[in-house]
């Protein structure tokens, strides 16, 4: 599955002055089955709106973002989507939870269980099977909304800074599971962040958006092998490369 943003722009209504805003400027981007990319840039830079725009929950004022040669035009089952804040069901246990959107398209419910309970076995998640959203701590749920989106066999995950409410431990944790995740299964990943050093360990390919009006302002290939080295010198380089980058631009 191969993604081909075309000249995307992006204008909104101020709601306080009602002028017009440019949140996003002739994005070009190709992104290809398998690869990890993140997008990073200033706040207010229009990671997220991009991000919406690709999945389908906003269209682009002007340009178009084609998924495997088709427009998008809305959301879509074959892309998944990941929210800062989990979106669980409080009212669901955490296996009908997973498998809400298998039940929904039909999928044998026996079936649907036993995949779950194996993703969740994967997860660490097995034993809280039967438990509730509001008995999970903040990484469980994250576990359980990253299940939730591979289990329905999507082709490519979005991620909107998933991660970030996270403590350094279960983050790093689980960096490691959907990058295990995305290279065994040949997941595309697109991956909002504003953390630099998370963008290096995991990503392919890394598109820093400039200050409003967001523009590409660069777009960095990461080179280094996996398992990736936090430590080392040509990590800490790029981190710090990239940081820099990202400081001019929300001088400029």
């Amino acid at each position: 599955m191969t993604f081909e943003i075309e000249n995307v722009s992006k204008t909104f209504e101020s709601k306080d002055s009602g002028e017009e805003v440019i949140a996003l400027k002739d994005i070009n981007l190709t992104i290809e089955t398998g690869e990890f990319v993140s997008f990073v840039g200033p706040s207010g830079c229009g990671k997220t709106t991009l991000l919406r725009i690709i999945e389908g929950f906003e269209n682009p004022t002007e340009g178009t973002v084609k998924d495997d040669g088709e427009i998008v035009t809305g959301p879509s089952n074959k892309r998944g989507f990941i929210f800062q804040n989990y979106s669980l069901y409080p009212w669901l246990n955490i296996l009908d939870n997973v498998i809400f959107g298998l039940n929904i398209n039909g999928k044998s419910e026996k079936e649907s269980k036993q995949r779950a309970m194996e993703y969740l076995e994967t997860f660490g998640l097995k034993d809280f099977a039967e438990r509730y959203p509001n008995e999970l701590s903040g990484g469980m749920k994250q576990r359980v909304a990253i299940i939730r989106s591979i289990i329905n066999d999507s082709d490519s995950i979005l991620m909107d800074e998933s991660f970030s409410a996270l403590d350094i431990q279960t983050r790093r944790k689980l960096q490691k599971i959907i990058l295990k995740i995305c290279k065994e299964n040949n997941k595309t990943i697109i991956f909002v962040t504003h953390d630099i050093e998370e963008a290096v360990f995991l990503s392919d390919k890394i598109v820093i958006l400039s200050a409003r009006p967001g523009l590409i302002k660069e777009i960095v290939e990461v080179k280094l092998e996996h398992p990736r080295d936090r430590n080392n010198s040509e990590f800490t380089e790029l981190v710090s490369k990239i940081t820099d980058e990202i400081g001019e631009s929300e001088d400029e």
